[in-house]
Formats: C-alpha cells, structure tokens, sequence
C-alpha cells in the first residue's frame, strides 16, 4: 500500500518536486539525472544501428537489377488508346523511310549527295524509334513493363546517340543546300562521295564519344529510391532520377553534350540559311528547294525544345503524362513526317515513286 502511490507520484511529479522529497527516499534528483543521460545514450545507440540498418538497405537497393516502366504517368487506363495513333504512326515511319531507302538505292537519278543525305536521315530515323517505340507499344498492350538495368542502358545509348546524329544530318543538309544554291557549278567537285561519307562518320562518331561518357555517369550511381520509371523508355534523366548520389555530373554533363551537339547545328544551319537569304537570285531558289528541309527541322527541334526546357525549368508547372507524350512524339514525329514532306515537295523522289508504281523503266533524271 506504501510503495503503489509512491510509483503513481514518481509518473505524474516533475523532477523539481523529488528535490523536494526526504533524502531517503527512493528517488532523488542525482538518480532522476542518471536515468536521464542513460536514456539519451540508448537513444543515439538505437539511431547508430538505424542508421547502419538503411545505409545497408541503401546498398541491397544500389544494386538494382531491372526497372520497371510505369508508361504515361496519370494516363494509365488511356495506354490502349493512345497505342494506336503511336503503332500507326510508327508502321508509316518504318515503312515511308525503307520505300525512301530502296529508291535512293535502286532509283539511278537519285544517286547525288542530297538523296545520300537524305538516305543517312531515314536510316538515323528508323533506328531512333525502333529504339524505343516497340518497348512503349509492349506497355501499352501487353504490360511487359520490366527491363533489365543492361537493356535500359543500351536502349538510352541508341536512343541518345541517334537523335543526335539527326541534328548532325540536318545540319549536313543545310551544308549541301547551301553549296547547291550558293555554288552550283562547283556542287559536284565540292561534295564528292568521299566527303559525304566523311561528314556522315563524323557526324556519327559524335554523337557516340559525346554520348558513352553520360551512359558511364548514369551506370556508376546508387539506386536506392526505387526502380519505377515514370517514362515508356530509359530517358537519362528519368533514370538517373532514382539515384540516391550526387547527380550533378548527370546534368552537367548532359547540358553540355546538349550544346555541343544541338547548338552547334543550330549555330551551323542558322549560318547557312543566313548565307543563302543573303543572295537575292539564292533567295528565290531557297522557297522552292529549302521547304522540305525546313519543315524536317521544325518536326525535329520543336519537341526537342521543349524536352530539354521541361527537364530544367517546367517540370513543377506541365504535367508529367505531358512531358511523357511529348518526349514520344520527338521520337516519332521527324522518321514520321520526313518521308511524307520529301516524297511531296521533292519532284524527283515523288516520279520516282510514281514511275515505280505504274511499272515503267524510264530512269531519266529529272530536274528538280
């Protein structure tokens, strides 16, 4: 009966009150102090092993073996409709840019640096989207969402690597327009076939030593905030993301990638176009030769633009499912579009296609 109400008075009194208390009794303000600084031991000893508990969960999750692909985020129950305006247009991309490539192949008048050219843009756009595409149709249709960290890297390798051999094409174009207007009787000893493929190998070679450096920066990070990527491919960003390390080399280096590759195409058709404009007989060639290519280099750089702009500045203001389609359609709307607009406004590729269709042999060039 003495020792119960000592220990409800122990519960419910502040340490104060104990100093207060017969010295003999069986608290005292030293043994309150001690129980005070033992508890405060057990705690940092507890959040020292808490902490040693996820920094080994931490490294369990670093070493992720596959990802998961979540498709369009917010649009999830839409995946089977918006399948079909992607398959179609992925089956137009296939099958306009091999027809481009057969004629350019077997079409005699189309043996010239520009249909070379344009051959080099149709082979980069089939496997830009078929680095990708067929991965986004398998989410929508049949719920394959797993790939392997290995995949996922080579699948961000292509896909990188030839977006931006196709800023380097167009640039390439830009070139031959400009020496084709500019200086036509000096076109065919300027551009001679080994100078074509020159420009195409460096173009190329660009684009991959600019390219595996940021594959290597993405391989080397720790993941450990998940393996669900809120993408339909293995964008470098989105990946590198769900990275619990410093990414700041990520992003650096992909800004600067970025500009090497895209500025200085930009920089390189801005300069062309400006020479041929400067010219008033250039001028008029320009409307009637430079249309297609134009139009091939709206297709591509607007949803690069506004990619890139998204990733570092929009991504708190422009929904996510947004970004998703777009970054979609920057991979399928240039090898969509680009057979399109240069068998119609092309008068050599459009009788070639119409020559090959009602069965006549007759391969006389054309003028353009």
């Amino acid at each position: 009966m003495y020792i119960y109400p000592r220990i409800v008075m122990f519960f419910g009194q502040s340490p104060g009150h104990w100093s207060r208390l017969h010295p003999g009794s069986c608290f005292s303000v030293q043994k309150l102090r001690r129980i005070k600084n033992t508890k405060t031991k057990t705690d940092k000893l507890l959040n020292d092993h808490t902490s040693l508990i996820v920094l080994m969960l931490n490294q369990t999750d670093a070493t992720l073996t596959s990802f998961i692909f979540r498709g369009i985020p917010g649009l999830e129950d839409m995946h089977i409709w918006i399948s079909f305006p992607f398959c179609s247009m992925y089956v137009v991309a296939i099958v306009g840019n091999c027809g481009l490539l057969y004629l350019i192949r077997y079409e005699d008048s189309l043996h010239r640096s520009m249909y070379y050219f344009l051959a080099m843009l149709s082979l980069t756009d089939i496997v830009m989207c078929t680095s990708s595409i067929p991965k986004a149709l398998c989410i929508f249709w049949f719920h394959l969402q797993e790939i392997s960290f290995n995949e996922c890297l080579v699948q961000m390798f292509f896909t990188h690597t030839f977006t931006g051999m196709e800023s380097g094409v167009l640039m390439l174009m830009a070139l031959d327009l400009y020496v084709a207007i500019c200086y036509p009787l000096h076109y065919a000893t300027i551009l001679t076939n080994p100078v074509i493929v020159k420009g195409g190998l460096a173009t190329f070679l660009r684009a991959v030593f600019l390219i595996i450096p940021l594959i290597f920066l993405t391989k080397r990070l720790p993941y450990c905030r998940g393996n669900i990527i809120h993408h339909t491919y293995c964008d470098q960003l989105s990946v590198a993301k769900l990275s619990c390390g410093n990414i700041k080399a990520n992003v650096v280096y992909g800004l600067m990638a970025a500009f090497l590759i895209g500025g200085f195409d930009i920089l390189c058709i801005t300069i062309s176009y400006t020479m041929i404009l400067s010219s008033a007989d250039a001028r008029q060639k320009a409307f009637s030769t430079c249309t297609a290519h134009i139009c091939a280099i709206v297709f591509s750089y607007s949803p690069a633009f506004f990619c890139f702009f998204f990733n570092r500045f929009g991504s708190h203001r422009i929904p996510p499912s947004c970004h998703v389609i777009v970054a979609n359609l920057y991979l399928l709307l240039p090898p969509t579009m680009n057979p399109i607009v240069y068998g119609v406004k092309t008068k050599q590729i459009r009788d070639c296609v119409l020559r090959s269709l009602s069965g006549s042999k007759d391969t006389n060039p054309l003028s353009t």
